[in-house]
């Protein structure tokens, strides 16, 4: 495959760079937040039964999906002085900030009926506010840049400031129970709420500040938008939206997105009840901070690990290439948690030479820390080094990392490609916003999917939100289901990209293609 020299007006600066990465990381806050408070503290907190918590996350998410591709058409073809993007990008962090909050201020004695109703309405205002944000910036996103290679750059370092957000949102799990940091878990809740409804406004709307999209100035056939041309306006949507699912190589993006993205979402609240009701008998306390260890371990081996490497297998192999071995590897990781998560092997580990020699410098460290940490008034970060460590729940992490690293890095990737193969098919406008809306239609549906399934699942397993103790059986299927489910989805989607088209060589031509077509230089 030929390699093209970087063109200096494709480099995307470090500032424009980090400006994109701070919205990312609000795109993961945001959903991170919201599933920890709806599939886990609706629960705990406040007692809501797990088949209302399913749909809760998932109903709303329905009417969110259908929103998408309106506010995509709306930013393709809107003309203004601060460009197609940002006058949306700016308002909507304001707007999902606010409402993010305001969502979860709840009373500690409200009824089951009211919670439901509260959280139902509010999530789905939120949801407006925060579709305004997230699908221009998306679209944003698309057209920093038109070289192959810098595209995966941008995306990769745009991921990888996305992945604070998950070292931060496990923490969530511990902080808030914390009787030393808050009184009640409810009021650990609305805490937090406030917190990130505020990081949600200050880093929400930097990429509207300081990211440059193309020259929009001169772009042919927009439509114009306002109430008057309303119905010729769903129209020419239908006929974006048609153009769009007609295009193959971005479908294969939206289906293999769809299997990877949403069994992960499925099962993404399992480990934490596995770890907690499993290995620790259904203790928060023995459990300590073991959880949110495990996944901010996951989140800094992927931000700074896993999506690095990505990028370098694309720029080297091509982008379906390092998609195929990004999820194949995560397959492995997923079947080999069936022994990380063990107990009895852990425990086993913990008498070897290594487990004893691992356990010795833990409780040396944390001896020290502990006391500390209490001080700084950061006591959950504490580990009581005389509870069993449970090591090989580590193991796995490396491995099945590369599933969710590789994937959207990869995905927006050439998401940015068929936008060109869009233009060389159909034409001006280019329609970026409009792709990332379907793209992430798709995603958001198979999210509210899979929470209902989660929602079922635990259901079906016979979970018992009320009680600490958990049967031998409950936890055994919940953790054949934690690996199935993941493992299935991502070789499904192996199979649904096996035959991608567009390659590097394949979008070259294409961008040449359209170079002359402009009349460009």
């Amino acid at each position: 495959m030929a390699k093209t020299k970087l063109a200096l007006r494709d480099s995307v600066p470090v500032g424009q760079k980090a400006a994109f990465g701070a919205g990312h990381f609000i795109l993961n806050i945001l959903p991170g937040t919201l599933g920890v408070f709806i599939q886990f503290f609706l629960l705990t907190a406040w007692g809501v039964d797990p088949l209302w918590s399913g749909l809760l996350g998932g109903l709303p998410r329905i009417f969110d999906a259908l929103t998408d591709p309106i506010m995509g058409f709306i930013s393709d073809n809107t003309t203004s002085k601060w460009g197609r993007r940002r006058p949306y990008i700016f308002w909507g962090a304001l707007i999902s900030g606010v409402l993010f909050f305001l969502m979860w201020q709840l009373d500690d004695n409200a009824s089951e009926t009211y919670i439901i109703w509260h959280v139902m309405v509010l999530q789905i205002l939120f949801l407006v506010g925060n579709t305004m944000f997230a699908t221009p910036l998306v679209g944003l996103g698309y057209e920093m840049t038109t070289d192959y290679n810098e595209r995966t750059r941008l995306m990769s370092f745009a991921n990888s400031m996305g992945q604070i957000a998950w070292i931060i949102v496990p923490w969530l799990y511990v902080i808030i129970p914390d009787s030393d940091t808050f009184n009640t878990q409810t009021e650990g809740v609305r805490t937090m709420a406030l917190i990130v409804g505020a990081m949600t406004i200050v880093f929400g709307i930097l990429p509207a500040l300081f990211c440059k999209g193309i020259d929009s100035t001169h772009m042919e056939n927009r439509k114009k938008i306002n109430f008057r041309t309303l119905s010729e306006n769903m129209k020419d949507l239908i006929i974006s939206i048609k153009q769009v699912s007609k295009n193959k190589p971005f479908m294969k993006l939206c289906g293999a997105t769809f299997l990877v993205f949403n069994g992960f979402q499925l099962v993404a609240a399992f480990g934490v009840f596995i770890i907690v009701f499993y290995m620790y008998n259904g203790s928060y306390e023995v459990a300590g901070t073991w959880p949110a260890w495990f996944n901010t371990i996951n989140a800094m081996l992927t931000a700074f690990i896993v999506i690095p490497i990505v990028s370098r297998m694309a720029n080297k192999w091509g982008k379906k290439k390092a998609f195929l071995i990004s999820t194949a590897l995560s397959i492995v990781g997923y079947v080999l948690k069936w022994w990380g998560f063990n107990k009895d092997l852990n425990y086993q580990f913990n008498q070897t030479a290594l487990g004893e020699g691992l356990n010795s410098i833990v409780a040396s460290v944390f001896n020290y820390l502990n006391p500390l940490l209490h001080d700084w008034g950061m006591s959950w970060f504490s580990i009581n080094p005389d509870n069993q460590i449970p090591w090989l729940i580590f193991v796995p992490i490396p491995l099945f990392a590369f599933g969710m690293g590789g994937l959207f890095t990869l995905m927006m990737s050439m998401t940015a490609d068929v936008c060109d193969l869009d233009e060389l098919d159909n034409g001006m406008p280019r329609k970026e916003s409009t792709f990332g809306a379907i793209y992430w239609w798709m995603v958001k549906l198979g999210q509210a999917i899979a929470l209902v399934l989660g929602g079922f699942v635990l259901k079906i397993v016979g979970f018992d939100q009320n009680s600490t103790v958990q049967t031998l059986d409950t936890m055994t299927n919940l953790r054949i289901a934690d690996i199935i489910v993941p493992a299935t989805t991502a070789a499904l989607a192996m199979w649904v990209m096996w035959k991608y088209s567009l390659n590097e060589d394949r979008v070259n031509e294409i961008k040449e293609s359209l170079i002359k077509r402009r009349g460009e230089l």
